[in-house]
């Protein structure tokens, strides 16, 4: 061998040990994620811990893809986007084959924005990451960076001293460090969570660890939800958003449980900024509406108004960690509360849920005292003694508890009389014009579905009511309750709400059951007046017979007295 070819040995045998060497044991992914995956996580290389997330992360059996109801509805040409691992294909209308760099210079016609957003990001800037300073708040990224080529050498994807020169659009759309030009019918695809998590490992296990951390001890939800990881499950495991025929209407619930399949809907492409997705706007989206309004509960609370009001003086480019001390972050956000656990940061952000935003499913108030759930309470306490005093945080969480199960007292009495009516089969058209819903669905009692779908009486407008009650109003009562709007649990929203549904269901009710009780008085005039016509039977006509006989001896007697006194006038 030549003297010259022994130094690329060397180096290639050493690149080997590192690579050996590397480990993944990342001190924010919960232990439970590497017992689940039969990791030590202490051995383990960053390749070995990617792998197992991601054999999980696309396996069918466990979450990835278009469940268990696929048979019932087909996508629609826009859905491709939300489940692109399933359903995207390369565009066939674009013959062009380019390169890293023809890719930039076409999409600058193309697509401007995006080329302008890519271009200010860290991904189009990695030499400015590498040249931060200490004194910089992002300093961060250069560990950060180090981390990301760490992992795509132990995947095989960056040679060993090799360095990243930037993450373009290839990158992501067709191979990590792709050298070759990419051939637009064949090679291009949407990037899902296993394409970022290569580069991003750290955050990308973290967010599948709340597959294993959100375990109930009752089964009161499925394993691992609800959460971030397993939401596009959610949806298509939902038997009305898999029986809609309304495609484009279920959608909506789609683009919002898409964060299983993709990052973007917090980390907004291609800029992909984690200062943007520190912001509570960024949540807003998604957690609004009237069935979870936690924007709307926390942005008029005290919290959200401080944000509003001190939150362009803030420095939202540092890392959680460090928002208050040097980002001069003096109110809690959606990420400063609900990414941290115990004084760490991660994107696991389910080792706290309580409640799980609804507090009528089965189980979940009963479990509110559990050891289980006064852990996760212990936790919050936690959380909230960064600003408040552990007296006044244990405080607040006991009224948001009892508050909460105030208004679930409320709504199960006015349940139990709809229920009971439809029971007794006494609701609006319960008998005759009630259809049963599209498959996979199945006819029952303020069921989900009905939200969403309606034919003649179903459903009936008292039992939508009921559902809207604990679908909506309870979960926003517990939700202001949560989120410190006082307004948001007791008048505009929650209890008021509440209470005003109520009262309805018991005017419903008294008037069903009046309306029956005068249906039965009249049944039972009738029953009277038509049993003296009825001589079905002996003993009705031995009684009209009786009556008959009576009548013809009063009217012989009235006649014979009638005759005697025109006789005495004659």
């Amino acid at each position: 061998m030549k003297a010259k070819r022994w130094p690329v040995v060397i180096a290639a045998l050493l690149g080997v040990l590192l690579m050996g060497s590397a480990h993944a044991n990342i001190p924010s992914v919960p232990n439970e994620l590497y017992e689940a995956l039969k990791l030590d996580r202490n051995k383990a290389t960053p390749k070995e811990v990617y792998e197992a997330v991601v054999k999980r992360y696309k396996d069918p059996e466990q979450g990835a893809g278009p469940g268990t109801m696929a048979k019932y509805w087909e996508p629609i040409p826009y859905g491709i986007y939300l489940d692109p691992a399933t359903f995207y294909k390369s565009p066939t209308s674009n013959k062009e084959i380019a390169s890293r760099k023809e890719c930039v210079e076409c999409h600058t016609d193309e697509s401007p924005v995006w080329v302008q957003a890519w271009k200010r990001s860290s991904h189009g800037n990695l030499d400015k990451v590498r040249n931060l300073k200490p004194e910089d708040p992002t300093f961060y990224k250069k560990a950060k960076l180090e981390d990301v080529e760490k992992n795509l050498r132990s995947l095989g994807k960056l040679a060993e001293g090799e360095n990243l020169k930037e993450v373009g659009c290839i990158d992501c759309h067709v191979e990590i460090n792709a050298k070759k030009k990419a051939d637009h019918t064949k090679d291009i695809r949407m990037p899902t969570a296993e394409v970022c998590g290569a580069c991003h490992l750290q955050e990308f296990v973290e967010r599948e660890s709340e597959r294993d951390t959100m375990i109930w001890p009752h089964g009161q939800w499925p394993d691992g939800r609800p959460s971030h990881a397993l939401d596009y499950k959610a949806n298509v495991e939902t038997t009305v958003w898999a029986a809609m025929p309304q495609r484009e209407v279920a959608e909506g619930c789609s683009m919002c449980h898409t964060n299983q399949n993709k990052c973007d809907s917090c980390h907004t492409r291609h800029e992909f900024s984690a200062a943007e997705s520190r912001k509570p706007e960024a949540c807003a989206t998604c957690h609004s509406g009237v069935d979870h309004n936690n924007w709307e509960a926390y942005s008029m609370s005290k919290h959200g108004k401080m944000v509003s009001m001190l939150g362009d003086k803030w420095n939202w480019e540092v890392q959680l960690k460090d928002a208050y001390e040097v980002g001069g972050q003096n109110a809690p956000t959606c990420a400063g509360c609900h990414m941290e656990y115990e004084g760490e940061y991660s994107h696991n952000m389910v080792r706290k849920i309580r409640w799980a935003n609804y507090p009528f499913v089965p189980g979940i108030a009963e479990n509110i005292t559990s050891d289980w759930s006064e852990a996760r309470l212990d936790s919050w306490v936690i959380t909230c003694t960064q600003c408040h005093s552990e007296r006044f945080a244990r405080s607040y969480l006991d009224l948001m508890d009892k508050g909460t199960l105030e208004g679930l007292a409320k709504y199960q009495e006015a349940n139990q009389i709809v229920h009971t009516l439809y029971k007794e089969g006494l609701l609006t058209g319960q008998k005759t014009n009630r259809p049963a819903p599209p498959p996979p669905e199945k006819e029952g009692y303020a069921y989900f579905a009905q939200l969403f779908w309606s034919k003649g009486n179903s459903p009936a407008a008292i039992e939508l009511k009921v559902l809207e009650m604990h679908e909506n109003d309870l979960a926003k009562m517990h939700v202001g309750l949560a989120h410190v709007n006082p307004g948001g649990w007791t008048y505009t929203e929650g209890w008021g709400p509440i209470n005003r549904a109520y009262v309805e269901i018991q005017d419903e009710n008294t008037r069903i059951r009046e309306m029956i009780a005068l249906q039965e008085r009249v049944k039972n005039l009738e029953t009277k007046r038509t049993s003296l016509l009825d001589l079905d039977g002996t003993a009705e006509k031995i009684s009209l017979g009786g009556l008959g006989g009576g009548m013809l001896l009063a009217g012989t007697l009235a006649l014979a007295g009638w005759r005697k006194r025109k006789q005495s006038e004659a």
